[in-house]
């Protein structure tokens, strides 16, 4: 991890790799990253917007084989990060492939609000009742009926979906 002591992004992605259960190193002066430093690593994420830092990293990835996010820098990484929205033992990953982050952001930012305290412990009920089924119905002949349980479990749940747009798209958006 190439960040800034102090930087959000390097802060969060280094947890989450964490959490993950990888090994995490962090280099938190950019101008100081060394080609040694860097090699028999397996995934490298960059967070300082340096077009000079992050195509070096390319070129390191390339010849080193590894693989490489520059964050908001599309054009030199190959690996684009997901945002997470995370609730309990939810987890819902979205990707712009490194376009639009802010968007991605936004979405992450909707969905966790969403994904509340209720939404978790309702996770949390149907995963009891799931193993409950599975305790009451064993055997691969009773999987229809598993099924069919969860599936009425379920029913009732929804989730809506609206997108707000800002008014220099929908001005270029109506023209078309």
């Amino acid at each position: 991890m190439i960040g800034a002591a102090d930087d959000r992004e390097a802060i969060e992605k280094s947890e989450a790799l964490r959490d993950a259960g990888a090994e995490v190193r962090r280099i938190y002066d950019p101008q100081s990253v060394r080609d040694e430093e860097l090699e028999n690593v397996f995934f490298v994420i960059s967070t300082p917007q340096d077009e000079e830092l992050s195509a070096r990293l390319r070129a390191l990835a390339d010849r080193d084989r590894f693989l490489l996010c520059c964050i908001d820098q599309p054009k030199f990484g190959f690996v684009a990060m997901a945002a997470i929205a995370k609730a309990g033992p939810v987890r819902v990953a979205i990707s712009t492939a490194g376009l639009a982050p802010r968007i991605g952001k936004v979405l992450k930012n909707a969905l966790q609000r969403a994904m509340d305290e209720k939404f978790a412990r309702f996770i949390g009920i149907l995963a009891k009742r799931r193993e409950e089924t599975h305790a009451a119905h064993p055997g691969g002949e009773n999987s229809k009926l598993r099924r069919e349980r969860m599936i009425e479990a379920a029913r009732g749940f929804a989730a809506a979906v609206r997108f707000e747009y800002p008014a220099w798209f929908e001005e270029e958006d109506a023209e078309r």
